[in-house]
């Protein structure tokens, strides 16, 4: 059996796509939302984990994330001068 067994010409030549799992912070835009990742790294010297987190934009077709859900992003290709992730889906709606 082929390790592309199962997949397509374009998904094998696309590659992996990376994926976060963050929460939103803002859905002030229309179809775009900004959701905060937490890293965890270890300190270079000290090797204490330190939580780090980032903020990305992303595609958010449906407008239907809201502040406070836990989702899922998927890498993509550029969408806007700061777009490039999407939404793929909300793991968990706020309370």
């Amino acid at each position: 059996m082929s390790a592309g067994a199962g997949q397509t010409a374009d998904a094998r030549s696309r590659g992996v796509r990376k994926e976060r799992r963050g929460v939103v912070v803002s859905d002030a835009m229309d179809k775009t939302v900004v959701v905060r990742v937490d890293v965890l790294k270890p300190h270079p010297k000290y090797k204490k984990t330190m939580r780090r987190s980032i903020r990305l934009h992303a595609h958010d077709q449906e407008n239907t994330s809201k502040v406070g859900d836990v989702v899922r992003l998927v890498e993509t290709r550029p969408l806007s001068k700061t777009k490039r992730w999407r939404v793929a889906e909300i793991v968990e709606v706020a309370k």
